[in-house]
């Protein structure tokens, strides 16, 4: 798809890969970009149009929807890191992540996809990560929002195909953001994600992967269990 020229929304659009994502958009030509956040009166992006946006809220989702009704390019990229450890702590954390990260993106999904159709098609992307594919014992409840998060992901593929939406699942391993601060790995700058993002819709491409870790991770799901989670 044309990314010049078209009109986009991204959810979570105020800091990390969602300000990328906008900027992104911006850069190669998108005639308007809607910055879904919670409070928009503190979002100062030039060209962006902010919107109030917490995709937990059915009411804001549904005046989302009305108010965005010409976008053409829906980002789902709203989404928190909350949860406990794998065996202690309390599990409202992991409720509040398959709140935002996955019910938060079907509600988005659902309000948008009769706006897709009604552009021709357009394209969904939902922000997805590697821990979508390989379970983290220090971020277990995390990844299972994102693996559910995938899953949902490759449902909307079938279920939105014949009205002509492409949807696109981007994964990558850890991202330079606020979220990640106190990681000590490799990461990814938030501008790569949102650059390999618009080729890949330009490209009409449903997966990106970002990063090695994301196609080295990809790669393991053919293979043998122990290629993801060794045996002592």
């Amino acid at each position: 798809m044309e990314i010049r020229g078209s009109v986009a929304l991204v959810t979570g659009a105020n800091r990390g890969i969602g300000l990328a994502f906008t900027r992104a958009l911006l850069a190669r030509g998108a005639a308007k970009v809607y910055a879904g956040v919670r409070r928009p009166e503190d979002f100062k992006e030039p060209g962006a149009q902010p919107l109030r946006l917490d995709v937990t809220d059915p009411e804001q989702i549904a005046a989302a929807a009305a108010a965005a009704s010409d976008t053409t390019i829906v980002i789902n990229n709203a989404g928190i890191q909350a949860g406990p450890g794998l065996l202690e702590g309390s599990l409202e954390g992991a409720r509040k992540e398959l709140e935002v990260n996955y019910l938060g993106t079907w509600a988005v999904s659902r309000a948008f996809a009769p706006v897709l159709a009604a552009g021709g098609g357009g394209v969904l992307v939902n922000m997805l990560s590697v821990a979508s594919w390989r379970a983290n014992n220090r971020f277990p409840s995390y990844a299972a929002s994102k693996a559910a998060q995938w899953s949902l992901t490759n449902a909307l593929r079938v279920g939105l195909r014949e009205q002509g939406t492409l949807v696109v699942g981007v994964h990558v391993g850890y991202v330079d953001t606020d979220a990640t601060v106190a990681v000590d790995a490799p990461k990814v700058e938030a501008e790569e994600v949102a650059a390999k993002t618009m080729d890949a819709i330009s490209r009409d491409e449903p997966e990106v992967l970002v990063d090695e870790t994301a196609r080295r991770v990809r790669a393991a799901l053919s293979g043998p269990l122990e290629l993801l989670y060794p045996t002592p």
